[in-house]
């Protein structure tokens, strides 16, 4: 996937539109609805917040994880319910202790969660997915019953007490969904979400006509961003937007939370490079694809039976899609950059000690950089240079550098410079494996002449990453740098993060040229 080049992060001025109502004025001259005209200005001299105080991939009102709550809530009570309920339904069924349920219900919610049963969708059905919450059932409850004849043989479940718990555990949980999706139904009529269309010509049309005349599926477009060089047919009545700026300022002032892509937004750079954008503004991205766009590389592509008025549609979720592992490898940084620092606090001490006795004053190096969908941050080194922060800022530098001293020089190619960032892992700025951190100065320069390389902030940054443990560090290829950084990306698994971290390790103290 391909980011926009534009090293923007900010979000300049910007307003928000009459709740409930659209900022955008029906322009119905052709000339008129292809200009920047048709957006409002801002309401009011208020500075639109930074960039780096915008949540990315959360949505205000319809955020993936409060989206989830109604569902998970559903589920664990189907089996609080079924496992009440097999004692009483005579099938010689031994009560349930409490306590038990709980890890039932985790376990339950982890299978739904694996097939992908929490993800959005436009046009939910509980009956479509009722096979598949069956299966999962049959499975939980085949793996609970086998626990507790091996913890308690006397209390094992029969086999017609298994049938039971399996059948009615699968139409409580159908029934409680469909009771969320209902309820989420009539919200979404009340409350319809301000969406942008995001596509070339006709195309983009269609959907938005779609999406205009069924207000259940809860999106109420209010503009299209057309990528392509000119207009194919009447977009209708909605203003199109032309330029990246144009798309951002609607975004603002609408307060869009979805963008509707009607092709993949890897099929061209002008499409790709409002992907970034959307995220920084906590929009939710779709993809409603008239034409049968084939595979899309790049981004996890959901694939549940949902459609928007006969159009396949998707849910685009940026990797890693996986929420699970995604909280276990912050889970997993916490814990071993708490344990590095504790384990590496003498290192630290002598290493801050030379630095103040051989450079003086100012022994650790704060600067800014670019981290995950392009929000800066301050990270954490040992300093290695003579030189102000502006130069520093702006300065490609090496080990060996003539502004180094020979501590300088020691702690850049032992790597012992970059322990710092165990603190900025804590924080949560970074991970401890992921693309390198660069600075702003940089980031603008390498996305300009480097295809992709803005598609590295895609995940968080890390200390160490695939093209680190390769050698790619210091005064080496850009490209190489960000092609193996997007492998990473769309390979990405624990298991490559933890043999990542061991070859990190394998290598710590070999003195290289080079440094980050």
């Amino acid at each position: 996937m391909t980011m926009d080049s534009a090293p923007a992060r900010h979000t300049g001025q910007g307003g928000t539109g009459p709740a409930g109502g659209s900022a955008f004025a029906p322009a119905p001259p052709a000339a008129a609805r292809r200009s920047a005209t048709a957006i409002h200005p801002p309401r009011g001299p208020r500075a639109d917040p930074a960039r780096a105080a915008v949540r990315p991939g959360r949505s205000r009102r319809h955020g993936s994880t409060t989206g989830a709550l109604p569902l998970l809530a559903a589920d664990a009570l189907a089996v609080v319910l079924t496992a009440a309920a097999l004692p009483e339904a005579g099938v010689g069924a031994a009560a349930l202790p409490l306590q038990a349920t709980a890890p039932i219900a985790l376990l339950l919610t982890a299978l739904h969660a694996q097939a992908g049963l929490y993800r959005p969708r436009l046009a939910p059905s509980a009956l479509l997915e009722l096979p598949a919450l069956a299966a999962r059932s049959a499975v939980l409850w085949c793996a609970a019953a086998t626990v507790v004849a091996a913890a308690d043989p006397a209390g094992a479940l029969s086999w017609s007490a298994l049938l039971t718990a399996v059948c009615l555990q699968a139409v409580l949980v159908c029934a409680g969904r469909g009771c969320v999706n209902q309820l989420r139904r009539r919200s979404r009529l009340r409350k319809p979400a301000s969406a942008l269309v995001v596509g070339p010509g006709a195309g983009a049309g269609v959907v938005a006509a779609a999406l205009h005349g069924r207000p259940e599926y809860g999106l109420r477009p209010v503009g299209l961003a057309d990528t392509a060089d000119a207009a194919d047919g009447d977009p209708g009545p909605l203003p199109v937007l032309t330029t990246h700026e144009d798309v951002r300022r609607a975004v603002i002032q609408n307060s869009v939370r979805h963008a509707v892509f009607t092709r993949p937004p890897e099929a061209d750079e002008r499409t790709a490079s409002l992907v970034r954008l959307f995220h920084d503004h906590g929009c939710r991205l779709w993809l409603a694809d008239p034409a049968g766009t084939a595979k899309i590389t790049g981004m996890r592509v959901a694939n549940p039976a949902d459609q928007l008025w006969g159009y396949a549609v998707q849910p685009l979720l940026p990797r890693p899609a996986r929420p699970l592992e995604r909280w276990a490898k912050r889970g997993i940084d916490t814990v071993l950059a708490l344990a590095a620092l504790t384990a590496a606090a003498p290192v630290l001490g002598a290493c801050a000690l030379a630095v103040r006795i051989w450079d003086g004053p100012g022994v650790v190096f704060r600067q800014e950089r670019v981290g995950l969908y392009g929000r800066p941050f301050t990270l954490l080194k040992f300093r290695t240079l003579r030189a102000d922060e502006h130069e520093s800022a702006t300065r490609w530098t090496v080990a060996g550098d003539h502004g180094m001293s020979p501590v300088g020089s020691f702690l850049r190619k032992s790597s012992l410079d970059e322990l710092p960032q165990l603190w900025n892992v804590v924080r949560g700025d970074m991970s401890l494996v992921g693309p390198r951190p660069e600075r702003p100065f940089f980031v603008a320069k390498f996305s300009t002449v480097h295809p992709g390389y803005e598609a590295r902030h895609r995940m968080p940054v890390g200390i160490t990453g695939l093209a680190q443990i390769n050698g790619l560090r210091g005064d080496t290829s850009i490209e190489d740098r960000a092609r193996f950084d997007n492998h990473y990306i769309d390979t990405w698994s624990l298991w490559q993060d933890l043999w990542i971290l061991a070859r990190t390790a394998a290598s710590f103290f070999r003195f290289r040229l080079g440094g980050s």
